[in-house]
This record gives C-alpha cells, structure tokens and sequence, in this order.
C-alpha cells in the first residue's frame, strides 16, 4: 500500500454544492471535447479536496465508472447498437490486452510509494494532454496493418491503456479513441462507442483489485462525496456536449492541454 494511505482514509469536509460545482466543471471541460473530463478531475481531487494520490485514483475510477454507465446507454440510442455490435471483434482485441493491464496497474499503484506515484501521474498527465492535442488537431489514418500484426497490437495497446486507466482511475477514452481510429480504421463516432464497451470491464477489473486493499475504504469513507461529483460530472458532461462546437477546437484544445501539463507540474512537485 501506498505510504501516505491510512487505515483511517480521509473524508472530505467540503459541502455538497462546491463539490457538485466542481464536478460539473470538469464534466463540462470533458464534454466540450467528447469525453468524461476524468483526466481533469484527477488533479483537482488532490489539488482541492486533499486527497492523497491513491485515495484520489479510487475515487476518480468511481466517479468514472458512474459516467461511463451514464453515458453509454445514451452513445448506444445515438449510434445504432447494431451498428457498434458488428464491430465486436475490435473490443475483444482490445479487451484482451486491457483487462491484465487494468490488473496490472492497479497492482502498481497500490505497491507505489506516494512519491513515486505522483511522479507517475504526473508523466500520465503529460500523456495525455499529447493524445489530447493529436487526437484533436490531426487526421488520423487507419495504419492498414495486416491481421497478423494487427491482432497483436490490439493486446499490445489495451494492455498500455489498461495500465495508464487503472493508475489514473479514468476511462481511457482519450488513448482507446485514436487507437481504435489508426489500428482498426474506425470513424470518431464509431471509435467513441467502442472505446465505452472497452472502458466498462477494464474499469471492473481495476476495481475488483482495488478492492483488495485497506485503501479501496476511501470509497466507503466518502460515499455521498462521490456520488455528489458524479451528479455534477455527469450534468457537466451533458452541458459540455450542448457546447460541443461552440467553441473553436484551435483555442480549446491548447487551453486544455496547457491545464493538463500545469497540473502535471503541480503533482510532479507535490509533497
């Protein structure tokens, strides 16, 4: 277990409309660019609220687990489930990799020192506000492999999202979209439902591992926290998605991005 985690986790004193407010401003930040903010959310746990850089994972992997179920039926009515349905063997592939990543990086993150997994979460916020600037800014084109290499690069890149999604706690919709989109060929909005139906037993699985730890009773500890931020995620989220094109992604991206690599400093330098 992490160091700084106690067998006592620490409960927030925060009232329910601040914490519903900053759930729904990350939700509104990530529903703006087609995603669940977790990434944003993240930070703000620790920065904000206090909590140390495991208790903030679980919680996130909570929150986001909430979204992702909210979110899915919603994404099925807007893209025929047929339609995603006939693409089952894209999700397998990945899924055969995710699952023993979203093992593994729990594994990780529980045995981390607290030093060390700031640091990593740090390099992962960095990632991701790269994936979020290519994803965003440029054309991705299919990479046309052939069956033999691309099969084993599906597992390949589950595996590193699973990772990446069990130590952040966050969906891994910002790695899982351009990889269905250069891997398999798919379009956004195809990739975007997909990514979904991939999120959802990667999450279980990091949580089934989670839960074999004194840490995962933060989620116990602030139960009605995290249902708070999840409400206010979710109806940011919607919100977000109304504004979805409102604003130039030339001025929004680079905003969000910058958000990113400062809280990638700031959890870097956190003691």
């Amino acid at each position: 277990m992490a160091a700084d985690e106690h067998l006592v986790p620490l409960r927030s004193k925060h009232s329910a409309p601040v914490v519903f407010g900053a759930g729904a401003a990350i939700g509104v930040l990530g529903g703006m660019i087609g995603l669940g903010g977790a990434e944003f959310r993240l930070p703000l746990l620790i920065g904000l609220f206090g909590f140390a850089a495991l208790s903030a994972v679980i919680l996130n992997k909570a929150m986001s687990l909430v979204v992702v179920l909210v979110a899915l039926p919603a994404r099925l009515v807007a893209i025929p489930a047929a339609e995603v349905a006939a693409r089952w063997p894209v999700a397998v592939n990945l899924l055969a990799g995710s699952l023993l990543g979203a093992w593994a990086g729990a594994t990780w993150a529980v045995c981390m020192r607290s030093s060390t997994l700031y640091k990593v979460l740090a390099a992962l916020m960095v990632l991701m506000a790269a994936a979020l600037v290519v994803t965003h800014t440029t054309t991705l084109d299919s990479l046309s492999l052939p069956l033999w290499a691309q099969v084993p690069c599906g597992v390949v890149a589950g595996f590193g999202i699973g990772v990446v999604a069990a130590i952040m706690g966050v969906a891994g919709g910002e790695l899982l979209i351009p990889t269905i989109m250069l891997l398999f060929g798919e379009d956004i909005k195809i990739a975007g439902s997909l990514s979904l139906l991939v999120s959802l037993p990667t999450m279980l699985v990091a949580f089934a591992r989670y839960s074999r730890d004194g840490s995962f009773a933060v989620l116990g500890a602030n139960f009605r926290f995290t249902l708070v931020m999840a409400a206010g995620s979710v109806t940011g989220a919607v919100l977000g998605g109304l504004l979805l094109g409102v604003f130039s992604d030339l001025v929004l991206i680079p905003v969000l991005a910058v958000i990113l690599l400062v809280s990638a400093v700031k959890l870097a330098r956190h003691d």
